[in-house]
């Protein structure tokens, strides 16, 4: 029975492992992370090799580079580790939510709470044509308070018109970044984080990389309408999720907000 149940945490502990690393290579992936990250796996298995060969000073040495070197990790992955976090509560949020939801400990949303995502598409479309520059944050868990306090505050139902109202050319508040809560315009003119990312298409200006910046820093997604192109990007967890019509992105979106 000891051995059947040790076999059974060994493949625990292995898929839990693997699942560690996944995650770990999906948060380095494609940045500058990747490299010290190698570099870190080679000098610990380094260290473990000179303490298999008895090299007592350079395995001390080491030991002692990489006991210390955990505080530094903190400091060089600190975005990472941040993101990490972000991921692994927010989708358990997400999840035990929607759960409770549907075991009725949850009321059920409201209608004017649910985001209007087919007017917020329409709009990004109808400014897309005229080549209107835009750039919207939907919030999911995580509070944007601390974006949404460099901005101007609002409190107006989404819908179509007011959305290209907002972002029209002349207009006082088309700067900067939009804020969306519950269906309701709640900050404009918001500075965002700018992502430092330097694998991104140089085609890609201050606009998109701030709405890469947010959506690394907390689980809310972005739309970008490009002022040059008129394309439609949306944005979540720092990658550009890739879509053929409007109605895939308008389920990709409602999907996300659940």
């Amino acid at each position: 029975m000891d051995l059947i149940n040790l076999r059974i945490l060994d493949v625990l502990d292995i898929v839990l492992v693997a699942l560690l690393l996944y995650y770990v290579y999906k948060l380095v992936k494609g940045t500058a992370a990747i490299n010290i990250f190698i570099g870190i796996v080679i000098i610990y298995l380094v260290w473990k090799l000179t303490q298999l060969l008895a090299m007592e000073m350079l395995s001390s040495v080491l030991g002692e580079f990489i006991g210390v070197g955990m505080f530094a990790l903190i400091v060089v992955f600190q975005q990472e580790i941040r993101k990490f976090l972000l991921m692994i509560g927010s989708t358990n949020f997400g999840r035990r939510r929607k759960f409770l939801r549907q075991l009725k400990f949850i009321r059920d949303t409201p209608e004017d709470s649910v985001t209007n995502v087919k007017a917020i598409l329409e709009a990004c479309v109808h400014m897309g044509k005229s080549n209107t520059g835009a750039l919207i944050v939907i919030k999911r868990n995580t509070s944007l308070d601390f974006v949404k306090t460099t901005g101007d505050a609002m409190d107006i139902m989404v819908n179509t018109p007011i959305l290209e109202s907002i972002f029209y050319k002349n207009s006082p508040l088309h700067d900067g970044a939009m804020v969306i809560e519950d269906n309701h315009i709640v900050a404009t003119r918001v500075i965002l984080p700018v992502s430092n990312d330097n694998n991104m298409p140089l085609r890609f200006g201050l606009r998109h990389r701030a709405a890469v910046g947010i959506t690394e820093k907390t689980d809310a997604i972005s739309l970008v309408v490009s002022e040059e192109t008129g394309k439609l990007s949306y944005i979540k967890n720092g990658e550009f999720v890739m879509y053929k019509t409007q109605e895939e992105l308008e389920e990709k979106i409602k999907r996300d907000l659940e």
